[in-house]
């Protein structure tokens, strides 16, 4: 497997049991910036989104992230990926703010003032120390995307990140995802189904998948 770019992807197969595969022989090199998955609803981007974090074991294929295989090193690899899912109803009882450490884990690069300007950005700070299960959708998707985005993890997956956002807190997302596009040292995937013209792509990923990346023109 080639070690160029952040995210290496090699014959990559995901299927449920008798269903179709999701993704089957799927060989990419994700490298820095932007990288739109774009896919109608029911195509499978979240699940192959928990297929790249390491959360849903591929059927075949490997993983690595600069290097460090899943199937090697599985806690290295997660260390280095950050994906999170605010619906989830293992985080309901605690707080937003407790959430958030939660997900940073012990990741001594999380950018803590980035996160707090985020936070401020998107309307939090008067939701930060309520529990999850009294946010709305929206605000759960702003406390995900608010540690996301602050994580300086290598790779970033983003799922549907537009929705359900309201106009100032897009505006906040698109400018934050603006000063990724040009970081050398991050990859962020947004999984959408709408296309992305707000902020510069360095790689576009069409479901059903392609056999490699198609450059963003």
């Amino acid at each position: 497997m080639t070690l160029n770019g952040i995210l290496q992807i090699s014959d990559l197969r995901f299927a449920y049991p008798q269903q179709a595969p999701v993704v089957s022989g799927w060989s990419a090199t994700i490298g820095a910036g932007l990288t739109l998955l774009y896919g109608d609803t029911g195509s499978g981007k979240s699940t192959l989104l928990r297929v790249l974090a390491g959360d849903v074991a591929p059927t075949a294929g490997r993983l690595a992230v600069q290097g460090i295989d899943l199937h090697a090193d599985a806690q290295a690899y997660r260390r280095h990926v950050f994906f999170c899912d605010p619906s989830d109803a293992a985080v309901d009882a605690i707080s937003a703010r407790a959430c958030t450490d939660r997900w940073a884990g012990d990741h001594a690069a999380f950018d803590r003032p980035g996160w707090q300007a985020l936070a401020e950005g998107f309307g939090l700070l008067p939701h930060l120390d309520k529990p999850m299960y009294m946010l709305s959708t929206g605000s759960k998707r702003k406390v995900g995307l608010a540690a996301a985005l602050a994580s300086q993890r290598p790779v970033t997956l983003l799922d549907e990140p537009a929705g359900a956002l309201d106009a100032p807190s897009l505006r906040c997302l698109w400018r934050a995802l603006a000063e990724l596009a040009v970081r050398p040292d991050r990859a962020v995937v947004i999984a959408s189904s709408d296309r992305i013209d707000r902020v510069p792509l360095a790689a576009t990923i069409s479901l059903p998948l392609l056999a490699q990346p198609v450059p963003a023109r």
